[in-house]
């Protein structure tokens, strides 16, 4: 049972603009569907934005203390609480706060287990869509409660940082537990069943079976192939939209300078006390997004610029009309990697090899690991090291 093409938009902002700019095309039995472009768009337009059909906070990220909505993942700290804790100075103070958009005094907790809520609106969206099978009345605090011991379960094997969170596969199977329209939620989480691995798998129709036990392993595998290879991380900070908003500003010359040095050495502080773990993660399931397939080179990028879980697919380079829209599932330090690294990469997450131009073109190339070209730039950094010594 195919998701239609009404469905795979069902989760955009707007449909309308959607449905003008792009369309869902079969490839072949390898790749499945695509994303191509039915008119021209240019570099930097913003082709879909898009919410999850569900999404969640990494269990991580809550332990080190990353407040964010149970519902929509914006942050709850307000910037200046978030570079406080962040840089290790509780004393710090920003300039021009009145840009920060976290609203403290809309937060609300559910009332019977305290998960916090950045509005009212998203603590009813989560109880009408998946929460009220997942509270069952507890505190956060209980540790009987099977939700938490489901959570130290999955810390207890899972070091950060985390690629996935059990609680995403939690709110997949309280959803299907809730819906009214159990064919409705049928038709869209079998969207995701696209590869092989998966349809054997039957996920789908497991989800939405009355005997399926998904704490059996039989139950687990179905549900990390799903999410595994169609999840999409999700960060959100409030300093990261404090900083944009700041840019934005307009200022004099020396106001601008004394700005930017402030967070630069705000970042450096940062690094120092935090390093790189910065914002509040997590993953989501996105129907339109899913159908982008990979490239080395990709045309399209997601980001999170609202603070939350929409999603901006936004165009890396002009696409002509019936292009194919690729992103890539690589970062940019694994997209620097070798055509073998490249494709081991690939293979282990996602279950494929990629044939994209970059890849085409550098299958003849020396076939380094990961291991090997990390080693060779040690060697290469040591080298520049002795040379500026001498």
């Amino acid at each position: 049972m195919a998701a239609s093409q009404d469905d795979m938009l069902s989760f955009c902002v707007d449909t309308t603009k959607v449905c003008s700019s792009v369309e869902i095309r079969f490839i072949d039995k390898d790749k499945g569907k695509g994303l191509f472009a039915k008119k021209a768009i240019k570099k930097g337009d913003t082709i879909f934005v898009e919410r999850p059909l569900v999404s969640s906070q990494f269990l991580w990220n809550s332990q080190y203390k990353y407040k964010a909505c149970e519902y929509c993942l914006s942050a709850l700290e307000t910037a200046e609480d978030n570079a406080r804790r962040l840089s290790g100075n509780p004393g710090l103070s920003l300039p021009h706060t009145e840009l920060c958009k976290v609203r403290p005094e809309l937060h609300q907790a559910c009332p019977q287990c305290q998960v916090m809520y950045c509005s009212n609106e998203c603590r009813q969206a989560a109880a009408d869509q998946y929460h009220r099978a997942l509270c069952l009345g507890h505190s956060q605090e209980d540790p009987d409660h099977p939700v938490n011991k489901l959570k130290d379960a999955w810390r207890s094997m899972h070091y950060p940082p985390e690629t996935s969170s059990i609680m995403l596969m939690a709110r997949m199977v309280a959803t299907v537990k809730q819906a009214q329209d159990k064919c409705c939620w049928q038709k869209l989480f079998f969207h995701f069943c696209s590869r092989a691995a998966n349809e054997e798998e039957e996920i789908a129709h497991k989800l939405l079976g009355e005997k399926f036990q998904w704490f059996t392993p039989e139950g687990f595998r179905s549900l990390f192939a799903l999410v595994g290879t169609n999840g999409q991380g999700i960060g959100t900070s409030s300093l990261s939209q404090w900083v944009h908003a700041c840019d934005a500003l307009e200022l004099t010359s020396q106001q601008r300078e004394q700005l930017d040095c402030f967070i630069d050495q705000l970042y450096k502080d940062i690094e120092k006390e935090t390093g790189d773990f910065l914002n509040c993660e997590g993953s989501g399931l996105f129907l339109l997004q899913s159908s982008c397939n990979h490239s080395c080179i990709p045309k399209a990028e997601a980001s999170f610029p609202n603070n939350n879980f929409l999603l901006h697919l936004s165009a890396l380079s002009d696409i002509s009309p019936g292009e194919e829209i690729c992103i890539s599932y690589l970062d940019c330090c694994q997209r620097d990697r070798s055509c073998h690294s490249r494709q081991k990469i690939l293979r282990e997450n996602y279950l494929f090899v990629c044939s994209c131009p970059k890849c085409v073109s550098q299958m003849d190339e020396l076939d380094l690991t990961s291991e090997e070209e990390e080693e060779e730039e040690e060697e290469g950094d040591d080298m520049e090291e002795e040379i500026t010594d001498v």
